[in-house]
């Protein structure tokens, strides 16, 4: 079986494969939501990723462009790209067949937080596209948030006193994390902005925390890769967690409910969590 719309990046999945024809490839559904399908397209031990995503999927070139490719992130090399009105679709190197979310060994969220280091490492120009401002104009998008979120406020404008601006994933979890073997890559690169926080360490120890592996562990691992100050990294964190479950609550609120409808059953878990946050930053 292969994706209906292979058509429109069927030459260069054909050039990176060497397969004589469309109908010589073999694919392999590995990811579909309502906002993006995921495939691997192979011939023999050729094989590459393609992605077609809608909605706030359908433009991930432009991240690529702005950061992936002039800062060199660890991402799968972007081999083409193709935009219409309606969706964008990516064809992108194959960088592995497991996933921290498949085999989410400790040695695995050790790595991550090494990669979480390597992307925090790269200075890029631009100023930050989550100012503290940004906090009221999402909890008003939201319309559910019933507790003061000034302390989150207070604690991003400090950060932008504090921390450099740099390259935020935006979904550093485990499915996104991809390992073939010897090196990992993160993929899923649509969410990426600019913002002193970490949110991408948050979400990578949230994710460990809930598996049983210990925490302290991965952020020591991150600060040692990162040489950075430990006490500012806890901050990072927590306000990077606080942003986090602003963008996903206003991600479900805007988008959520009509493209994954079982989204809306996440809505009250993310709100107690966002108000655990906001209660460790009073």
């Amino acid at each position: 079986m292969l994706p209906a719309w292979l058509e429109v990046v069927s030459d260069p999945v054909l050039e990176a494969t060497k397969a004589p024809g469309v109908g010589a490839l073999s694919g392999e559904l590995l990811r579909q939501w309502g906002s993006s399908e995921v495939w691997r397209l192979s011939y023999g031990l050729r094989s590459v990723i393609v992605k077609r995503g809608t909605d706030g999927q359908a433009d991930e070139a432009a991240a690529y462009e702005r950061f992936v490719v002039p800062l060199e992130l660890p991402a799968p090399a972007l081999l083409h790209r193709y935009r219409s009105p309606e969706a964008g679709v990516l064809v992108l190197a194959d960088v592995g067949r497991v996933t921290l979310e498949q085999e989410p060994s400790a040695d695995g969220f050790l790595a991550a937080a090494e990669l979480a280091a390597t992307m925090r490492s790269r200075e890029v120009p631009g100023r930050s596209e989550f100012p503290p401002e940004r906090v009221k104009e999402l909890a008003d998008r939201i319309g559910r948030i019933d507790f003061d979120l000034s302390p989150l406020t207070e604690a991003l404008a400090a950060l932008h006193r504090d921390a450099p601006v740099r390259v935020v994933h935006g979904d550093f979890v485990p499915k996104n994390l991809v390992t073939d073997g010897v090196r990992w890559t993160a993929i899923d690169w649509p969410c990426a902005y600019l913002a002193p926080h970490l949110s991408d360490l948050y979400t990578l120890v949230r994710d460990a925390e809930s598996l049983g592996h210990d925490r302290a562990t991965i952020v020591a691992r991150y600060i040692d890769a990162a040489g950075t100050n430990p006490s500012l990294v806890e901050r990072q964190m927590l306000v990077g967690g606080g942003c986090f479950y602003l963008i996903a609550l206003n991600f479900i609120v805007e988008e959520g409910l009509r493209t994954i409808p079982e989204s809306s059953g996440w809505i009250d878990g993310l709100l107690r969590e966002l108000a655990d946050v906001v209660g460790t930053l009073s």
